[in-house]
């Protein structure tokens, strides 16, 4: 059975990443509790009561334990990610998975050297049910060759919650990197690209003037040799709405279209996980909410066999290289 541990406990992604390892099979062997962030250590205790907390030396050095989640301080992840490798272990990371093109060349190095697995759970797509079945249905050619992706990831921006370094972007690794990701990570699975490019992009301070560093706003515009792709993310998401995020993806074909209202469809059907689809023989709404997320047992079976079924590795690295490309060429909007 694998054996998983947690280190970094400072982003609610951790949930994603238990949740579904524990729904795969695996073992919740422990986890370290250190954290910028009390409150989401507090929820944690409170949700896995018998999880031992263990530190994270420890951790790092029990052989028996098969794979790491990290959901630390961005800037903190690639080289979490680098010790675990090191000491032989697969690492599961939230986005985004490094911050800097020299932990991703360093990231590299060290899968290269220790062989082991670095997977990012891009949970947008990977813990998102609409977004799985999104993905079928293009595999099955219900809208034909895919040739654009519009993905738009909405936040709010929940002020009293954030810690110290979510305003600092040497820390978060900026708006793109942090929030895009997740749409840059989609632009390529569902065009079928493996490779692109940035065209263009732009991050943006409109509404905190106080915190002049701050990035509100991102935008990228992307190209493949198969298609383009449009990327907007914000933490502009009005108080009224009662999610986090109207987060939105429209799938382009050459034969129809598939829109995604992954949280909420807005003044229309309860609940989440939205789906529409229109081609040549229908136009229809998906409820979505019981596909399976299958991204958790594929990774505990690329673990066990040593395959690349969940994500290919080359995927997460150009998901990572095309983010920091985007963010360190972004034009500066807004505030200054």
């Amino acid at each position: 059975m694998l054996r998983f541990a947690v280190i970094g406990i400072d982003h609610g992604h951790t949930f994603d990443h238990v949740k579904g390892l524990l729904a795969a099979g695996a073992e919740f062997v422990g986890y370290c509790p250190q954290t910028s962030v009390p409150a989401l250590l507090e929820t944690f205790k409170t949700t896995y009561p018998d999880a031992p907390q263990i530190d994270r030396d420890t951790i790092f050095a029990d052989p028996s334990i098969d794979v790491i989640c990290i959901a630390a301080i961005p800037r903190d992840r690639a080289g979490l990610a680098v010790r675990a490798m090191k000491a032989g272990k697969d690492v599961m990371t939230d986005k985004p998975g490094v911050t800097t093109f020299a932990q991703l060349e360093e990231v590299k190095r060290t899968v290269a050297e220790t062989g082991r697995i670095f997977s990012i759970c891009f949970s947008e797509r990977h813990c998102v049910r609409s977004a799985v079945r999104a993905g079928k249905l293009v595999e099955e050619g219900a809208i034909g060759t895919v040739i654009q992706t519009l993905g738009m990831g909405p936040h709010r921006l929940q002020l009293p919650t954030r810690p110290y370094w979510f305003f600092d972007p040497e820390q978060f690794g900026g708006i793109i990197v942090d929030i895009a990701s997740h749409q840059i990570d989609q632009f390529l699975f569902y065009t079928g690209s493996t490779r692109g490019e940035v065209v263009a992009s732009s991050v943006g301070n409109f509404g905190m003037p106080d915190k002049p560093a701050f990035q509100d706003f991102g935008e990228v515009l992307l190209r493949s040799e198969k298609a383009s792709g449009y990327v907007r993310v914000d933490w502009f998401t009005p108080e009224a709405l009662p999610t986090w995020g109207d987060g939105r993806l429209t799938i382009l074909g050459t034969e129809g279209y598939i829109e995604l209202r992954k949280y909420i469809d807005i003044a229309g059907r309860s609940g989440k996980d939205h789906l529409f689809l229109v081609n040549g023989k229908e136009m229809t709404h998906i409820d979505c909410s019981s596909e399976k997320l299958d991204y958790f047992e594929a990774f505990a079976a690329d673990v066990r066999d040593r395959t690349e079924t969940a994500m290919p590795q080359a995927h997460v690295y150009e998901v990572c290289r095309l983010s920091l490309e985007a963010q360190s060429k972004a034009a500066r909007l807004g505030h200054r």
